[in-house]
């Protein structure tokens, strides 16, 4: 008879290592998955006790405007794939089916956990003063105030809608929230089959209503719409009785299906497909937690949804946290402190920056370092009269742009102004569309780049005549042309009268508004004919070094990594003894770590008070270092469906700002995490004096005499 034992630890090890291989039994991982363990890390900002109670909210509203997107987009995708019986696996191993399973159980963990976290978080805002409440709570002053506003305000504007045999069931929005209201005929016996309705929640009424503040209160108190609605929904329904009310939204897919090729106006085109976007086959279900039985049976019924439903412990959609905590008057204590943004040493003693750029290059930091800049430059060159020509990409502005209103000033004084305005940029086609309207009303050049490819570089060509010659003057960007966006995102602009750039940038315009044969680009590297190229060639150069003994390291910053070749070209790096190290905001599929195959690359995501968004490509050269700014993050899409731009900073000392850029962010031991073999991630945790990256960077007051080691 054998007599059972404990392992010894060397057994145990074993056990462990086989564990471990089975766990990275692909070299990949896959792109959705990874973004989905991107969103977590969101999350975990939302939950961590040392960020302002207002930003926590703000993070609990990134994290739902996050997986709107992703269910309306990537999800959609996949649920296409299947309708159409597409089962090849992808390169990470998953077939569309078995992909969609996985996503849905690791979301469905990741909302349960977020309404958690949103329980704790009303709590605290609670404690703070910053109340939720519910009619019934309310005393009955404001009962009369909530009541009156109901009966002003909310009802004259609401439309109850019966389905049944002769009303069919009507258009339900995308991402809008409705109620389900299951009624019962006065007298009837309420065991019989209900009547089904439902009501829409307007959506241009505010989701939070602040209620008259109590006697001798210093709280402030706020009830939901739907709550209102749902007390009152009597008043829609008269001779009815309601048995159950329960809120409910479905997500559509929203990705432009565009016949460009047959498309006599693109712009007209796009306008119909943003109409048919309302129409869009349904991809997500979400319902409040304990809906009646038949309310949901209904909305299956209609919505031909079995498996993709989320029941909510909460409100539905809470998106409008992110304006509340902007727009709450007050609570500065809850908030971070406010960004006092530099304006860039070069420019702050002049108005001239014609002046400037030619004596040396300026690289600007965002958001340490405002983007007031940027469009300073632009409004001045508008403004100048040796100025003969303006042209830049658009790809998403803020709602009242001034970079737009100087381009129309300009091309309003004569100056040829040109304008590649992308109205494929999703969500925000209907806003460039009015933007291209009004700049061909002021005289502009309006082009909407290139059949089949989004023209996503950010770039501004300014051309003046300087005494007998002409002189090109360029702002290249890893961020949009969006003073918005610039406050919340960290990028980096360099400005340059480099003849080459000028050059190359000239070309540039000439192939996205003209007839040009793909240019020999001096400085550019341009996607999608030969971006992808030149990265396999940097990165190459990179292993030939470190084969012959030569200094070798990569450093890249971007948002996402999915392109299996570059996966497999920096694997290749790393086998030949190149150190790589990537700060990889969000979707990774490389796996680092792994034995034989990346033991030289670490991964880091660093997610903080601002998005980063910085795309850095660092090459030792074997001490000849390069350095280069992008639009483009090493994704398929990127490097070949989409007019990319990657720039190389040739200017010594902005060279050394780029390094300085890229060393603060490998220091920081207190925001960043680190991509385990496994899929998952660790925060970085050290023996080193706590270091944010963010917060350091802030606390630098010039980018251009800071000097880190590597």
């Amino acid at each position: 008879m054998s007599i059972a034992r404990e392992p010894d630890l060397k057994e145990v090890k074993e056990l462990k290592e086989v564990k471990e291989v089975k766990e990275i039994s692909t070299k990949y991982l896959n792109r959705d998955l990874s973004w989905i363990e991107f969103n977590w890390r969101v999350l975990e900002e939302a939950q961590d006790a040392s960020t302002p109670l207002l930003e926590r909210v703000k993070f609990l509203s990134i994290v739902s405007s996050n997986l709107d997107e992703f269910m309306s987009v990537r999800v959609a995708g996949l649920k296409d794939q299947i309708k159409a019986g597409y089962t090849k696996k992808d390169f990470t191993g998953y077939t569309p089916a078995g992909l969609i399973k996985r996503i849905m159980k690791r979301t469905a963990k990741m909302v349960t956990e977020q309404y958690k976290t949103y329980r704790e978080v009303t709590r605290l805002l609670t404690k703070e003063g910053i109340v939720f409440t519910e009619f019934e709570d309310l005393n009955t002053t404001q009962k009369k105030a909530m009541d009156a506003y109901y009966h002003d305000i909310i009802f004259p504007v609401l439309t109850p809608m019966a389905v049944d045999q002769s009303r069919p069931f009507p258009l339900v929005h995308n991402q809008s929230v409705y109620l389900a209201v299951l009624l019962v005929r006065e007298g009837d016996d309420l065991d019989d089959e209900p009547y089904f309705a439902i009501v829409q929640v307007p959506s241009n009424l505010s989701r939070y209503i602040p209620v008259p503040t109590r006697p001798n209160s210093k709280k402030t108190e706020f009830i939901l719409l739907e709550e209102l609605i749902e007390h009152h929904i009597e008043s829609l329904f008269s001779g009815y009785i309601p048995i159950s009310v329960h809120g409910f939204r479905v997500t559509r897919n929203a990705d432009l299906t565009l016949n460009e090729e047959g498309a006599e106006d693109l712009l007209e085109e796009i306008e119909k497909e943003l109409r048919r976007r309302r129409w869009g086959s349904p991809v997500r279900l979400e319902v409040q937690e304990g809906i009646h039985p038949y309310a949901l049976a209904q909305l299956q019924d209609e919505f031909e949804i079995e498996e993709q439903i989320f029941e909510i412990d909460g409100p539905l959609d809470i998106t409008y946290f992110m304006k509340l905590a902007g727009t709450l008057n007050g609570y500065e204590n809850l908030r971070y402190p406010r960004i006092a943004a530099k304006y860039p040493i070069e420019f702050e003693d002049t108005t001239d920056f014609f002046e400037v750029l030619k004596q040396k290059d300026v690289l600007v930091h965002h958001p340490y370092e405002t983007f007031d800049a940027v469009t300073d430059f632009i409004i001045h060159a508008a403004y100048d009269p040796k100025v003969l020509a303006i042209k830049m990409t658009l790809y998403r502005a803020s709602g009242n742009s001034p970079i737009i209103q100087a381009l129309a000033r300009a091309a309003e004084s004569g100056k040829q102004v040109t304008v590649v305005v992308e109205l494929k940029a999703r969500f925000d086609e209907e806003r460039n569309i009015a933007w291209a309207r009004m700049l061909e009303k002021s005289g502009c050049h309006v082009v909407y780049g290139l059949v089949g490819l989004k023209t996503h570089a950010k770039i501004t060509l300014v051309v003046r005549q300087e005494e007998q010659t002409l002189r090109r003057y360029v702002h290249v960007g890893t961020g949009n042309y969006n003073d918005s966006t610039a406050r919340l995102y960290t990028d980096v602009g360099l400005f340059t009268s480099n003849s080459v750039i000028g050059e190359d940038a000239s070309a540039l315009f000439n192939e996205i508004t003209g007839y040009s044969a793909p240019h020999d680009w001096q400085s550019f590297a341009v996607a999608p004919t030969d971006l992808k190229d030149k990265l396999f060639e940097l990165i190459e150069r990179e292993a030939e070094h470190a084969r012959a003994g030569r200094p070798a390291r990569i450093i890249a910053k971007m948002n996402s990594l999915s392109n299996q070749e570059m996966v497999d070209a920096l694997y290749a790096a790393s086998q030949a003894g190149v150190k790589i190290e990537l700060i990889i905001r969000g979707v990774c599929c490389l796996r680092p770590g792994v034995p034989g195959i990346s033991e030289n690359i670490t991964v880091r995501s660093i997610v903080d008070r601002f998005l980063e968004h910085s795309r850095i490509y660092y090459f030792e050269n074997g001490g000849l270092v390069d350095v280069y700014l992008s639009s483009a993050d090493w994704m398929t899409r990127n490097l070949t469906r989409r007019i990319e731009l990657m720039c190389p900073v040739l200017d010594r000392e902005m060279k050394k700002v780029m390094i300085q850029i890229l060393n603060v962010t490998l220091h920081d031991n207190v925001k960043a995490r680190e991509l385990m073999p496994n899929g998952m991630y660790s925060r970085i945790k050290n023996e080193l004096t706590p270091y944010r990256s963010q917060f350091e960077a802030m606390k630098i007051t010039s980018w251009k005499k800071l000097r880190l080691e590597s």
